[in-house]
């Protein structure tokens, strides 16, 4: 085959203009054109033979499917679309990462776009999207501009939103119940004995999983007849220096909090980092925990004890969603993983 396929290729090399077409992979493919677009438009469409042999083909003629042609002929752009509030959150690339890998197996380019937080920078992010004519969108939380959902729905375009679990709300979902979490955390460090708390959770507003998680918190602690007054409430950013300044703070109470609980992993390290600055003892003087599990959760020293999201998981079965959702294929539209307890070094009894 390879014989075969090179003195076409050299032939086609003469001039730069002469790009190899989908004809010329048919003839070294030995298959009619038709076959070539059928496979380029649903690579299992063909069988596996023919498949094998319009794969060599390509390759060695160098051929670039023509990507609008593609689109024309199976109504689809192979393109799909994610908006997340940053990419400066590591947890956020690992599901990316594993969503594009997922759409790639299935010939589909990825388009990323950032929201800031903003529920209307996410509408105009997901309006260009659109327009790009993507095949499909993936969301992150469950708090967004009403007006998006209209257009989505309008469009018939499908769509879901990750890093949220909440099955009475109208839309397709596949996500870990943040308030569950939270709790459960939360318990954790009741059962070490601690009472005096405090709580580093980001910035809730317009972020329906930092409210879970604060709420789940307070809730677990009310149970237990301990109520945090608001000076033991610091919100701020997903940021290092900030979150060193709200340990300041928090530490100027009195009495002193022996458990902080961090609304992710970049607040409980920065907390921990100002802890060390300051000489006050982690876990000894002091247990933090964190919310994600971030790589460098476990390098840092003290190890952090946090929350394992399943961002992996929730990237390629959102994937697996959204190419089942075009093929018409059935399956389920509300999907809930768990999050997990990772106890490490920042953690202990209250002596």
């Amino acid at each position: 085959m390879v014989k075969e396929i090179q003195p076409l290729r050299k032939r086609l090399q003469k001039r730069p203009s002469d790009a190899p077409t989908a004809e010329n992979v048919a003839i070294a493919a030995g298959v009619s054109t038709a076959t070539v677009s059928r496979y380029l438009a649903n690579p299992e469409s063909v069988s596996e033979k023919r498949g094998i042999l319009i794969r060599s083909a390509i390759e060695s003629l160098g051929y670039i499917p023509h990507g609008a042609a593609q689109a024309l002929a199976s109504q689809h752009s192979k393109t799909m679309g994610v908006i997340v509030p940053t990419l400066d959150n590591a947890i956020f690339a690992e599901g990316i990462h594993a969503f594009q890998r997922r759409l790639q197996e299935k010939g589909y380019t990825l388009f990323i776009a950032s929201s800031d937080y903003s529920v209307d920078e996410e509408l105009a992010q997901a309006e260009r999207l659109i327009t790009r004519g993507v095949d499909g969108l993936m969301l992150v939380g469950a708090e967004h501009h009403p007006q998006l959902f209209e257009i989505l729905d309008k469009k018939q375009l499908p769509y879901l939103y990750t890093w949220s679990f909440k099955p009475q709300l109208d839309h397709p979902c596949i996500g870990f119940d943040n308030y569950r979490a939270s709790a459960r955390l939360t318990e954790f460090l009741l059962q070490l004995g601690h009472t005096e708390f405090a709580a580093i959770p980001g910035i809730t507003r317009l972020n329906d999983r930092t409210k879970d998680r604060l709420a789940g918190c307070l809730d677990t602690l009310k149970k237990a007849d301990i109520f945090l007054a608001k000076n033991r409430i610091i919100e701020c950013k997903y940021d290092l220096a900030e979150s060193r300044q709200a340990l300041r703070k928090l530490l100027d109470n009195s009495p002193r909090p022996t458990a902080i609980v961090c609304g992710n992993d970049i607040i409980a390290m920065g907390a921990l980092l100002e802890c060390q600055t300051l000489g006050v003892r982690v876990p000894e003087d002091v247990s933090i925990v964190g919310f994600d599990d971030v790589a460098m959760a476990s390098h840092i020293h003290p190890a952090l004890t946090t929350m394992q999201v399943p961002s992996k998981t929730m990237g390629e079965k959102a994937a697996d969603f959204l190419l089942a959702k075009l093929s018409n294929e059935p399956v389920t539209d509300k999907l809930e993983l768990e999050a997990k307890l990772v106890v490490r070094e920042t953690t202990a009894a209250v002596k």
